[in-house]
């Protein structure tokens, strides 16, 4: 595995190129949600901009992978530098709000996701797909990808969806709801500049 990484203020950059995936990435935790991804894997390209859209998060990505054996080591590879770079942009996490959570519907389903930018990488999914594909794409890798995103980015990450019988819609309003967490636990709190933690590091 080959990196290479930048980071100022609240941006970072990371590459990882290895013999199943090359991936190029950048984001910007203070943007206003502009995006450019192209992943080879058109849902996961359709999830990433909405996870941009929602965060007001910045994010270019670049990927190529073998998607001719299946789209898994993408959509792992992707997330796992997106998680990373997450981590980075924070650095030392100083004056964030930490927490963030949000309840979003998508017609018949609804997605809760709750947030902790605590340092150490949790997730918890209590999600049912009602399908094995969502068009090309196995469901299973909504999973996949969180989980890979959790580890890099050392959150906990807590997903439940109560219901909701679209596979599409349940996917895509988990996406929605970890962005609209993100853009609050990344946000920056005018009251505490410090670390928020009693610990006084993250």
């Amino acid at each position: 595995m080959t990196k290479s990484t930048s980071t100022s203020t609240r941006n970072a950059s990371l590459t990882r190129k290895t013999k199943e995936t090359d991936i190029a990435l950048s984001l910007n935790l203070d943007g206003t949600g502009n995006n450019s991804i192209s992943t080879g894997v058109g849902f996961f390209d359709h999830m990433l901009t909405h996870l941009s859209k929602h965060s007001l998060i910045d994010l270019n990505v670049k990927a190529s992978g073998d998607t001719h054996i299946d789209d898994h080591h993408t959509v792992e590879d992707v997330s796992l530098v997106l998680g990373s770079a997450l981590d980075m942009a924070l650095g030392d996490k100083r004056g964030i709000y930490r927490y963030g959570s949000a309840s979003v519907p998508m017609e018949d389903a609804l997605a809760n996701v709750a947030i902790d930018l605590c340092g150490r990488p949790a997730l918890v999914f209590n999600v049912t797909f009602p399908a094995r594909k969502i068009g090309a794409f196995d469901a299973e890798l909504v999973q996949e990808s969180l989980r890979s995103l959790a580890n890099t980015a050392k959150m906990n990450l807590h997903v439940n969806v109560p219901y909701g019988s679209n596979a599409h819609h349940i996917a895509e309003a988990i996406f929605k709801a970890l962005a609209k967490s993100l853009r609050s636990a990344v946000s920056t709190d005018p009251r505490n500049p410090d670390v928020p933690s009693t610990k006084g590091t993250l």
